[in-house]
């Protein structure tokens, strides 16, 4: 995705909202329980596909301590219960592909230069939020202004703004004229806007990489975004071709590895896949035009295929009313089928799947949607619940503190009244939502007000 890159400040934007002063900063009470007790009716813990029933999982200090059946952890008299023995619980949910900055009411590509410096801020502090109160409690954001996400990401951290936790890339690195860069405006408008792209964003040559990746690293980024190929939602370039070099391609990972940085990359077209997995990143997002090759390369060094196979839907039905140029819709057109069809086959070849929706493409608390097309399109009902849990979780390195449901991990975690497993639509109205072992969202009455968080 491209869109606006505009400045803000994160304290401001919470201040203007009606967050709490810093040093009076809370989303729960003060006197939020240390030790809770959640009775889970059914539980999916993503460790396999099977359900457990009656189950009682402790939570201390943001943490599971232990999960077991019910008649193995007695409720001690007097203890915070919070009761969902009637539902279905699962891991709080993972979106691996997100652009919590960006509003999906607003196409036009003049708003490059209409923009005022606060307004990404502002969509971000509303879109966190939505999105934990969707039930995703982890995303991997992957594209946005220098450096929205980490500062988004660390305010969450702190309490002040409620939303997932988060990890957090740069401004996606790109050629020149390609997907990443602002293209249509004449010369002095560019070069007036954003002279800072050259610095982290705009790349030409193996060497530019490397210094825009570690540039990256030292203002805190955990993933570095790549773009080998055009895109959809940008202007004057085509989605299936190849617009990095494999050497700069190379580069990026090597060096983003070498920090510890995972590196994500945007490829629509079959060559630019192929480059990019023989590069050695470790997810290929989008994936519309991979052939059977790609597919087994992928197959064969384990790389995770993000494919948004939702948001075709939202493109080509609502988005032109908001302004989508008919050169995007055109683009869409061309690779939103082939996509789906591509994801079957990537399915069935037994690549691994990780969930991501390119949410701020579609309106964000909308990602469980796509639930539905991963389903349609080959994974079973499990399967696309691993796929946003514990595959999400390994995708992102952060499969020691979330993903599934077991001692030792944070205690994120969702309900519903019905079974997933048997209709996987369900998640498209999570009704209870917990995050380190704070509810944000209990729309079944089952916990105790001393455990709920306080949203803003």
């Amino acid at each position: 995705m491209k869109r606006n890159r505009s400045l803000f400040c994160l304290p401001l934007l919470a201040a203007l909202i009606g967050a709490p002063p810093a040093a009076q900063a809370q989303t729960e009470p003060a006197a939020h329980p240390a030790v809770i007790y959640v009775k889970a009716g059914h539980l999916f813990d993503a460790t396999s596909d099977q359900l457990r029933d009656n189950m009682v999982l402790l939570v201390e200090d943001q943490r599971l301590v232990k999960v077991a059946p019910a008649a193995d952890l007695p409720i001690p008299a007097g203890a915070t219960v919070i009761d969902l023995s009637k539902d279905w619980v699962l891991p709080g949910l993972i979106d691996c592909h997100t652009h919590l900055e960006y509003r999906a009411d607003k196409y036009d590509p003049i708003n490059d230069v209409r923009f005022t410096p606060f307004q990404g801020g502002f969509n971000g502090v509303v879109n966190a939020r939505r999105t934990l109160l969707a039930g995703f409690t982890s995303v991997r954001d992957v594209g946005s202004q220098p450096f929205f996400a980490v500062d988004l990401r660390r305010y969450i951290d702190e309490g002040f703004i409620p939303g997932p936790r988060m990890v957090a890339s740069g401004p996606p690195l790109s050629i020149t004229g390609g997907h990443g860069d602002m293209n249509g405006f004449a010369p002095p408008v560019s070069n007036m806007m954003y002279p800072a792209e050259k610095d982290f964003a705009i790349v030409d040559g193996p060497e530019e990489v490397r210094h825009a990746v570690r540039e990256q690293v030292k203002y805190g980024v955990d993933v570095i975004k790549i773009l080998a190929t055009g895109g959809v939602l940008s202007q004057g370039d085509t989605p299936g071709a190849e617009q990095l070099t494999y050497d700069e391609m190379k580069m990026a990972v090597d060096t983003a590895h070498a920090a510890g940085r995972k590196v994500a990359a945007h490829a629509h077209g079959t060559q630019g896949i192929k480059d990019a997995i023989r590069a050695g990143v470790d997810s290929i997002e989008h994936g519309s035009l991979i052939d059977a090759e790609g597919i087994q390369m992928m197959k064969a060094r384990g790389t995770y295929l993000v494919a948004d196979i939702y948001n075709d839907d939202y493109i080509l039905s609502t988005a032109p009313k908001f302004g989508l140029p008919q050169e995007m819709i055109n683009k869409e057109k061309m690779v939103g089928r082939l996509q789906r069809e591509n994801f079957r086959k990537a399915v069935e070849a037994g690549v691994k799947i990780a969930f991501g929706t390119d949410a701020g493409v579609y309106p964000h608390g909308d990602n469980a949607k796509q639930f539905h097309y991963m389903v349609k399109f080959g994974l079973t009902p499990a399967g696309a619940i691993h796929a946003a849990t514990s595959s999400a979780a390994d995708l992102i390195g952060r499969s020691q503190d979330v993903g599934t449901l077991v001692p030792g991990k944070y205690a994120d975690l969702i309900a519903v009244s019905s079974n997933p497993l048997d209709r996987i639509e369900v998640l498209e109205h999570v009704s209870f939502v917990m995050k380190g072992g704070k509810v944000y969202k209990d729309e079944l009455g089952a916990a105790p007000d001393a455990a709920k968080a306080v949203l803003q």
